[in-house]
């Protein structure tokens, strides 16, 4: 029996702004069922892959299949299966919220209007705003208006969604309720794409991520995966120990990995470079060698320090 086809399936693909490459030569497969995230710094190409997936943009060239279908040559059927939720999205001023969502589900053909009623109100409690179904628009708050339009890209139930900085002007607490409606949409089998600039934001929101900068992939999988891929394997350890320090000291110096070691009163901490299992016999090897240890701590690169330096990196170019 054939596996299912990837619910994403991008190939070669490559939009030009003139002589600008946005994107350029693009390969990414994304599973179904995922919370997909693609993360870059401002620029990288993240936009321009969205609008190209959602039949907005014709590319230069390269194919694009969702769930199978040709969606560059069939795009009706695309969108059918589609549900896209632009960057800072604008709502009327001059409708309540019921009004504006049941507009939208009039324009989907979601049955009679008793039926769109009860859709908007599933969706409304989909994403926390059930309290401000009869609020005019013009009084939403930035993260309301950004619910709003979540729950509009919901009502015609799309299998792929495509977010673009979903969780752009939300509060901490609206952010927490946006990874769980996320997560439960993947759960029934939908597939999330999301974008967004702030990768450790996405790394708690996504099963799998990629990063693109100057509109090339540098990496995609698993957080851990793409920590590898991009080369960021350093992470900062604190030793506390039993007893005499400067033995288990001059063992950590000598040991390769291991950098700019700092010695505070029982407690050494350490820049170590290795995979987790170098990490391992490391610590491994510091007991075997005879030194007691009361704790270990390790500290990675946050996913904004990464992003960071792919940041810097593109400006060095």
């Amino acid at each position: 029996m054939n596996a299912p086809a990837p619910a994403i399936d991008i190939r070669s693909l490559r939009v030009d702004y003139g002589r600008l490459i946005a994107v350029d030569d693009l390969n990414l497969r994304v599973p179904r069922g995922e919370v997909f995230g693609l993360v870059g710094p401002n620029g990288a190409g993240k936009t321009s892959t969205f609008r190209v997936l959602t039949t907005l943009l014709e590319p230069t060239y390269g194919e694009i299949r969702l769930e199978g279908i040709d969606a560059l040559d069939d795009v009706a059927a695309a969108r059918r299966i589609l549900g896209y939720m632009p960057d800072l999205a604008p709502v009327p001023s001059d409708l309540r919220v019921q009004e504006f969502l049941e507009f939208h589900a009039a324009a989907y053909g979601l049955g009679n209007s008793a039926q769109r009623r009860d859709r908007v109100v599933e969706c409304l409690e989909e994403v926390s705003l059930s309290d401000v179904r009869t609020s005019w628009c013009r009084e939403l708050s930035r993260g309301q208006t950004q619910r709003v339009v979540l729950a509009k890209t919901l009502l015609h139930r799309p299998r792929i969604l495509i977010l673009d900085e979903p969780a752009s002007g939300l509060d901490p607490l609206a952010r927490r309720e946006l990874r769980g409606t996320l997560r439960k949409l993947a759960e029934r089998g939908s597939t999330v794409f999301v974008s967004s600039h702030i990768l450790g934001e996405l790394a708690e929101m996504c099963t799998s991520l990629c990063v693109m900068n100057r509109g090339r992939l540098l990496a995609s999988g698993t957080a851990e995966e793409v920590r590898s891929q991009l080369g960021v394997t350093a992470r900062t350890l604190t030793v506390t120990v039993i007893g005499e320090v400067d033995p288990a000291a001059s063992w950590l110096a000598t040991q390769p990995g291991v950098n700019d070691l700092r010695i505070s009163g029982a407690q050494i901490c350490f820049e170590f470079r290795g995979s987790d299992d170098a990490q391992a016999d490391l610590v491994a090897g510091l007991i075997q060698a005879g030194n007691r240890l009361k704790s270990f701590e390790e500290k990675r690169s946050t996913f904004e320090d990464i992003l960071v330096e792919v940041a810097a990196s593109n400006r060095r170019k």
